[in-house]
């Protein structure tokens, strides 16, 4: 029967502790030679990183003695009776006196353990903004939200392609009493550049479509203002249509953008360029063209990388595009651009590279 009972479980308890701590002192052991030897070669971890994996080595080392020493005490004063077998208890104070003499350095290494996590929280935080800023961009260039326009039936979708940055934009907005803008346009090139280029044309044209009634003059404006001081490798292709509810037409001019596609008579028709790519040429000149909207007429507009949605070498093609409407021109207008990027899809034999845009506008 041990004297004391109580203290050999205290030793048992002590020791299991010791070993837990042990063995996390030698992978911190492991991991700051390991970011040493990188400091040493100049590369890998920075010279903090290995300080406070030192640090917290011989915090854990400390608590790891502390522990043993615990253990053996009260291994041997549960072994024996009398007041001096009580004495080695006393190397308790080794740690602790360790821990007095040290507490300035291990409370600066507290402060930057800390310092650091807040500077780990601050990166955390600026990388989820970095993730989010791209969805809230596009969503500023193709929102998923258009306004609400009495005699018209709006259908959109917007898929962006490779890259965090897109190009691709669409807009729908009233310039008149009785006219609305329809916008689709694709700013050549990937990444943040021609995103804020993208951004800048659509909300310019606002203007000018505000100020000028016929969307060619708009864009002969906006061209000579964009050439300017766009960057030459800014080229941007643009489709801007006009509604007139009174007069029962539309006014389109293309700025090298691809066809758009209009259902009226009980047929499928292509409305092509008008002129050039934006910034290609400051002195570009541009013309639009009139055509009748009767109630159930619809126009479709995208981007290239609808039309562009590779099979091999074989392009998707505006062909397939006008058959898919020529099929079901009564389809409604949300569910026909959703069916013309899933048919896109089915046709790429990878995922679609590029960013799509589609917009479809029908009279009610």
């Amino acid at each position: 029967m041990l004297p004391n009972p109580v203290l050999a479980a205290i030793a048992v308890a002590s020791t299991i502790g010791a070993v837990v701590w042990g063995r996390s002192s030698l992978r911190l052991l492991r991991a700051a030679r390991r970011a040493e030897a990188a400091v040493a070669a100049g590369s890998g971890a920075g010279k903090e990183s290995a300080q406070l994996l030192r640090s917290a080595f011989q915090k854990e080392l400390h608590t790891t003695v502390l522990y043993a020493l615990v253990a053996a005490t009260n291994l041997i004063a549960s072994l024996a009776d009398g007041f001096a077998f009580d004495v080695p208890r006393l190397l308790v104070l080794l740690p602790v006196g360790y821990s007095v003499a040290f507490s300035g350095r291990l409370l600066k290494d507290a402060q930057a353990l800390e310092d650091r996590s807040r500077l780990d929280r601050r990166i955390e935080e600026i990388l989820a903004q970095e993730q989010l800023a791209p969805a809230r961009w596009a969503d500023r260039l193709a929102p998923e939200d258009l306004p609400h326009i009495e005699g018209l039936e709006i259908g959109h979708v917007y898929q962006s392609g490779e890259g965090a940055m897109a190009g691709d934009f669409y807009d729908l907005f009233p310039t008149g009493a009785s006219r609305v803008a329809a916008v689709i346009g694709d700013v050549a090139g990937h990444g943040i550049e021609p995103s804020i280029t993208a951004f800048q044309v659509k909300y310019l044209l606002r203007v000018f479509l505000r100020q000028y009634r016929d969307p060619a003059q708009a864009f002969e404006e906006l061209n000579k203002l964009m050439s300017a001081g766009s960057r030459p490798e800014d080229l941007v292709s643009m489709c801007a249509v006009v509604f007139d509810s009174e007069a029962s037409t539309l006014r389109i001019a293309s700025a090298g953008h691809p066809a758009a596609w209009i259902w009226h008579d009980g047929e499928v028709r292509g409305l092509r360029a008008t002129g050039p790519l934006l910034t290609l040429d400051p002195d570009a000149d541009y013309h639009s063209r009139e055509v009748s909207l009767d109630p159930g007429d619809l126009l479709l507009l995208y981007t290239d990388g609808l039309a562009e949605a590779r099979a091999g070498g074989q392009l998707f093609g505006e062909d397939r595009i006008a058959g898919i409407l020529r099929r079901d021109p009564g389809a409604d207008v949300h569910a026909l651009c959703k069916t013309l990027l899933e048919a896109a899809r089915d046709f790429a034999t990878g995922p679609l590279s590029d960013d799509v845009a589609i917009l479809a506008v029908r009279r009610t």
